[in-house]
């Protein structure tokens, strides 16, 4: 069943937490105006911090149809975009030179209709299904090249595709554009002037305690507050790579499993790859540096939750 667009910030905000997305108000605010004037969002920041989850739950409270197109080094045309399919183009042509019904004018026109086109992400995401139009998650752009970036130009500004033996294809309605960035490279200003732009950063303690009692119930509210306030501390340290909420969540749950109820060095040093990625970050925190970290993270929580 699909659900009217949000009519408010407020609605916007309801609408996510209805998701389980636990979103500041900024936030709200780019995407309330992105789904209102019918501007694609552009989300920019760090890896892990919920960019891609924003278009999943628009999908589902929104009841509409997501379509993902991944974005990887080499994406071209014919894999985001449409190709032809040349093995039933074949078997119209030998049929053709068979029966002898067809010129080779009426044939060329023939096999270079919509049915025999193979859509990909983006042109599928120019159609209107039962449920409305569908929200387009076009993830980590930054992974592509600038060749189809200007590609993408056309598809953003005027929602359609020029597809040369056709003709233009436009969409009845404007799908839910959400493109997202983890800023290993810069976005090309053409294509970020035709969207509306929002940086999605770390969440603050309080804010990421939040999304820990929505996304991980399970997590004894002890073990979360100390998780929190490990994972914030790591945020000001010099890593190759810092923790994002996606490996705050994974570690209380990690935590849980074993269950722990609170945190101490041994088991920080023992489950330090659930939440750092690099063997030098693990390094550089396990042993006595986790131990200095944690007896931080227990004094300051001593003081604002005393006994």
């Amino acid at each position: 069943m699909t659900n009217p667009l949000p009519a408010s910030v407020d609605e916007t905000l309801e609408l996510l937490q209805r998701g389980d997305y636990v979103a500041e108000r900024s936030l709200a605010t780019a995407l309330y105006l992105a789904l209102k004037l019918n501007r694609p969002l552009f989300l920019e920041g760090e890896a892990g911090t919920g960019k891609t989850e924003i278009a999943k739950v628009l999908s589902a409270t929104l009841g509409r149809r997501l379509v993902r197109l991944q974005c990887y080094e080499g994406l071209d045309v014919a894999s985001a975009v449409y190709e032809w399919n040349y093995a039933r183009q074949m078997i119209e042509i030998r049929l053709a030179e068979a029966t002898g019904e067809k010129s080779r004018e009426s044939l060329g026109g023939d096999i270079f209709s919509p049915e025999f086109l193979i859509k990909r992400p983006l042109l599928q995401a120019l159609e209107t299904g039962a449920d409305g139009p569908p929200v387009l998650l076009i993830d980590e752009l930054d992974r592509t090249d600038e060749p189809f970036e200007a590609y993408l130009l056309e598809v953003l500004s005027d929602f359609q595709i020029t597809i040369p033996e056709i003709g233009t294809i436009k969409a009845e309605q404007p799908p839910t554009v959400i493109i997202t960035s983890n800023r290993t490279r810069e976005i090309h200003d053409a294509l970020k002037r035709r969207c509306f732009y929002h940086w999605v950063d770390y969440p603050d303690a309080a804010r990421e305690l939040d999304i820990l009692r929505v996304k991980a119930p399970n997590v004894p509210e002890h073990l979360s507050r100390q998780v929190v306030g490990f994972v914030q501390r790591l945020r000001g340290m010099d890593l190759f790579k810092l923790p994002g909420v996606a490996e705050t969540l994974d570690w209380a749950q990690a935590l849980t499993q074993l269950d722990r109820l609170e945190l101490d060095p041994d088991t920080i040093n023992d489950t330090l790859g659930t939440l750092l990625k690099y063997q030098d970050d693990i390094a550089k925190i396990q042993g006595s540096e986790a131990n200095r970290i944690l007896n931080q993270v227990k004094a300051e929580l001593s003081a604002a939750h005393p006994a």
